[in-house]
């Protein structure tokens, strides 16, 4: 089931998030962040976009979310969107289920553009976005260094 996050939840979403920092270039984090770190950004996230969990029999297995792209005024309506799985449980339509559930939600809110911003290449990512009718807008060469790499960024755009 998608339901609403609750900051309750921050630890297993951390731990989540977490796998990813220590073995992808998914985030560009580059060390594990800690739970109050987490809950903070949770806490700051809620506050103007949806934030949601998919939750299998008491356990959470991925997360959404929308969030700020950029801070001048005239990109209120313009947001970032995050979605992370549960690693080891890929497959399984979570992130569709997810994506189809924060897109609604972004809409339900009046967003106008939704931001994919994807470590490159990352072709189940693309496919993800790509279903939903998004459409590679940029590509950021060696914009990111992780691992002792550098790591392109491409943005792919939503308009609701």
């Amino acid at each position: 089931m998608i339901r609403p996050v609750k900051l309750s939840d921050s630890e297993n979403l951390l731990h989540i998030y977490n796998y990813y920092v220590e073995h992808t270039v998914a985030t560009f984090d580059l060390e594990p962040l800690s739970l109050d770190t987490f809950t903070d950004k949770i806490k700051t996230i809620i506050l103007n976009y949806p934030f949601v969990v998919y939750e299998e029999n008491n356990e959470i297995l991925g997360y959404a979310y929308g969030s700020k792209f950029r801070p001048k005024p005239a990109y209120n309506k313009t947001v970032e969107s995050t979605v992370y799985v549960k690693h080891g449980v890929h497959g399984k339509q979570i992130g569709t289920q997810l994506y189809a559930d924060l897109l609604s939600l972004l809409k339900r809110d009046n967003f106008h553009i939704v931001l994919g911003v994807l470590t490159l290449p990352n072709e189940a990512s693309i496919k993800l976005h790509e279903k939903f009718g998004f459409k590679q807008v940029a590509h950021l060469k060696e914009a990111g260094l992780k691992f002792d790499k550098w790591h392109d960024v491409g943005f792919w755009q939503l308009t609701l």
